[in-house]
């Protein structure tokens, strides 16, 4: 087989996709918009549910829903005819997917959930299908055309279905008011909790913070620098910001400096500071563009203030790789 025909062959299968991805729009009716307001209202869990194809799908959508702070889980129809049944409870909610609509695996949970009157959303492409006659709320998939060559291979079918899945969650969030801070809650590891992380979440700060009075001189903060291994001391003044002192400083400084000298003498006066708020990633971008170490963080009062501002604590460069900040 020609190896340069590959690209040609996906691309194809990826345009078809495409094109039959766009009659979603046909299912963002009014049944789906009283599914949503069934996932807003409801009282319990949400359980999705599927069999093959359409269960792995079912999965990525409760996955979805848990990630949010909405509680979900998967339940497979299967597993439910040994006692996974259960779990399900009259206040929840069920997503059933089923691309068919009748497969044989569903009769049982269908029959469950009518007998105690618990709510079903079903997914389907088949109107007069198993499970849509049985769902309080149908939503009706429309047929598409499979991506494969022989046109039966479940695709274009489950790229639609997880696409519906998605709306479904993305528009109940909206409706939520759903924000970064509320996701970083529910998802503080990995690359997606790491980007949310914001400077208060990763600064130094109590006793490890290199502070030092105005008064004080060379000497003194020599030894606090020593101490707290950051490269830099903060000199106050009543309890304020007054400047800030680096190891750089000090070399460039090497010929005329005394142990004695006031710190006033060669401190920057007004040193960079950030919002306490503000992402990390934002941080390590300042950092590299100002090619510095560390940055003074403040509280959102303060950085808004020309004079009088109190440190929060400091980002450095270490903390903000230890975290895996990029």
């Amino acid at each position: 087989m020609n190896k340069s025909n590959y690209i040609t062959l996906a691309n194809k299968a990826a345009n078809l996709q495409i094109k039959e991805l766009k009659k979603i729009k046909k299912v963002l009716n009014k049944s789906f918009i009283q599914a949503v307001d069934l996932i807003l209202n409801c009282k319990g869990k949400v359980i999705c549910a599927g069999i093959g194809k359409s269960g792995l799908i079912a999965r990525k959508i409760s996955a979805t829903f848990s990630s949010v702070g909405i509680p979900s889980f998967f339940c497979d129809p299967a597993q439910a005819l040994h006692g996974d049944m259960g779990q399900i409870e009259k206040k929840d909610l069920l997503i059933i997917f089923s691309y068919s609509g009748n497969t044989s695996e569903l009769t049982n949970m269908l029959k469950y959930a009518n007998r105690f009157r618990i709510k079903i959303i079903g997914v389907a492409s088949k109107p007069n299908s198993l499970l849509l006659k049985a769902s309080d709320i149908k939503l009706l998939l429309p047929k598409v055309k499979e991506s494969d060559v022989t046109g039966m291979v479940p695709t274009s079918s489950t790229s639609i279905t997880l696409l519906l899945g998605d709306c479904l969650a993305t528009t109940v969030l909206s409706k939520k008011k759903f924000s970064k801070e509320k996701f970083k809650i529910f998802h503080p590891g990995g690359n997606i909790g790491n980007s949310l992380l914001l400077a208060k979440d990763i600064m130094i700060i109590g006793n490890k913070l290199p502070l030092i009075d105005y008064k004080k001189n060379l000497s003194t903060a020599l030894k606090i620098m020593n101490q707290k291994k950051l490269g830099i001391v903060i000199v106050l003044k009543n309890k304020y910001i007054a400047g800030l002192v680096t190891d750089g400083d000090l070399r460039r400084e090497v010929k005329i400096l005394s142990k004695k000298m006031n710190l006033q003498k060669f401190m920057t006066k007004k040193p960079l500071v950030v919002n306490e708020n503000m992402p990390a990633s934002k941080a390590l971008a300042i950092m590299n563009e100002k090619k510095i170490t560390s940055l003074l963080v403040v509280s959102d009062r303060d950085f808004k203030k020309n004079s009088k501002i109190k440190l929060k604590g400091i980002i450095h460069i270490h903390s903000l790789l230890q975290h895996g900040v990029k």
